[in-house]
């Protein structure tokens, strides 16, 4: 007598599952696309951050002998020192996921 409803609900059930499992591809595929374009524009500030820092910094050798430019020449090569360990950590994680990314879809 009530074999219609117990059908109905697991069809309901079924149809909801599947749902669910498109709507998570589509926010994963959504998400990584995120993280890609981040991870795009982010390589692309740092390389123009690193040509504007290596052309000040060769500016400010040729300026002159002031002390107060020596420090700042200083500072400068230091956070170029920084600069250069965080692009070598980034090199490093593209790297690492670089396979993980050939399974990915794209655009």
């Amino acid at each position: 007598m009530w074999d219609w409803a117990i059908w109905a609900a697991l069809i309901l059930v079924a149809v909801a599952g599947m749902a669910a499992l498109v709507l998570l591809a589509v926010r994963v595929r959504d998400a990584w696309r995120g993280f890609d374009e981040t991870r795009r524009t982010m390589i692309r500030g740092l390389d123009a951050l690193a040509a504007n820092a290596e052309a000040v910094a060769e500016k400010a050798a040729v300026a002159g002998d002031f002390a107060e430019l020596e420090e700042s020449v200083g500072r400068l090569r230091v956070s170029l020192a920084q600069l250069a360990v965080l692009r070598s950590a980034l090199d490093e994680a593209r790297v690492t996921f670089g396979p993980i990314a050939a399974f990915v879809p794209r655009k």
